[in-house]
């Protein structure tokens, strides 16, 4: 006697493709997410290191008046000195662009004190941020994450005469 099974297995063949496939996707979501999460942990960092090389040339400007610098190349190679100096090993690029097209926060004279991504993606972190970054909790987007050189710098204002 023979017993009818046929097309049990293609059966138990598609469902396992299609328990694969839904497993995949679900890794593959999990994946993009954890790679948002380095990209701005990564971004935080280079530009920890942009702000900390923009406060190190400014705050070796030989004589009384302190300069920030005119381009960030500036800070890879600062001739102003006799002996020049390096405030920065190598100019990071942007992680979430891949580039180095920093957006630049300016003095109003034109020199650059800080930087910025470009990114207008809505950031994952939005809080606990370490002292250095509290004001970046609750920002909508990765460009209003600034990273500014600003202890020692004193914005001029123009006087009221009246």
């Amino acid at each position: 006697m023979r017993v009818r099974q046929q097309g049990f297995t293609y059966l138990a063949i598609l469902f396992t493709v299609a328990m694969v496939s839904i497993a995949m996707g679900a890794g593959a979501a999990m994946w993009t997410l954890e790679s948002r999460r380095e990209k701005e942990q990564e971004l935080l960092f280079a530009g920890d290191q942009l702000r900390a090389a923009i406060g190190r040339y400014y705050e070796s400007t030989p004589g009384e008046l302190k300069q920030f610098p005119a381009s960030l190349e500036q800070l890879l190679w600062d001739s102003r000195h006799a002996v020049p100096q390096r405030h920065l090993r190598r100019l990071y690029a942007d992680p979430l662009s891949g580039k180095p097209d920093w957006g630049l926060v300016r003095t109003p004279s034109g020199a650059i004190m800080g930087v910025y991504s470009r990114s207008p993606q809505r950031p994952l972190k939005q809080a606990r941020f370490a002292d250095r970054h509290e004001r970046f909790a609750g920002r909508a987007h990765y460009a209003d994450w600034q990273f500014i050189y600003e202890q020692g710098y004193v914005r001029y204002t123009p006087a009221v005469f009246e």
